[in-house]
């Protein structure tokens, strides 16, 4: 029961996040978050698709991350680099978004992926079974510099934006607000699920004992 509570608040937090960025980006036009500046901008450049430079990316951090912090590195981190970008791809192609309309209800529309995007994040990495590998990256340089989830996420995202725009990347007035948006939501969603997490297991194994 300890792993199925962590595999569906891994799985839910997954798709959540995926769903974020896919809303997004349908409406890339507004900004997009760095990193997908910086998956669009090597899209653009060499094809293939956008969740596929996804996982090329991921691998990458997740190769970085292992030679800084193995802790926040598990079959998860894996999985992540992977299905993140095969669910972003799925909802793209499948068209399972609202469709673009009208410059309010757009805005609308990235509000809610930026905030999804934060919500899921922190919950997929608070279940333990591997953080995603940006996530682990930032995680475990926050737990080597002593500097906060929120501030490492930031200056991280930056640099990435940085890159992105030098590639060639869309970028526009609300990719500015991503980070500054995201990363407190993504703090608030990680410490919020943990303690729910942990709750949950430990309400569990005292019903196991008072059984038994």
């Amino acid at each position: 029961m300890r792993y199925g509570i962590k595999i569906f608040f891994f799985v839910i937090g997954l798709c959540i996040f995926s769903y974020g960025i896919a809303l997004a980006i349908q409406v890339k036009y507004l900004g997009v978050s760095p990193w997908d500046v910086l998956n669009i901008a090597l899209f653009d450049k060499f094809g293939l698709t956008i969740g596929t430079w996804n996982i090329i990316v991921g691998l990458v951090l997740i190769s970085i991350t292992l030679k800084v912090n193995r802790k926040y590195i598990n079959v998860g981190t894996f999985l992540n680099a992977v299905l993140v970008g095969v669910l972003v791809d799925t909802f793209l192609y499948f068209e399972l978004l609202p469709s673009s309309s009208s410059l309010p209800f757009d805005v609308l529309i990235l509000f809610m992926g930026i905030v999804l995007m934060g919500i899921g994040g922190g919950m997929y990495s608070a279940a333990g079974i591997g953080a995603g590998p940006r996530d682990g990256f930032m995680l475990s340089i926050s737990e080597k510099t002593g500097i906060s989830i929120s501030r490492v996420r930031i200056m991280m995202e930056c640099l990435v934006l940085l890159i992105g725009l030098l590639i060639g990347g869309p970028v526009f007035i609300f990719t500015f607000i991503y980070t500054f948006i995201q990363s407190p939501i993504f703090q608030r969603s990680f410490h919020f699920c943990s303690r729910w997490i942990d709750n949950l297991i430990g309400n569990f194994e005292d019903k196991k004992k008072a059984a038994s």
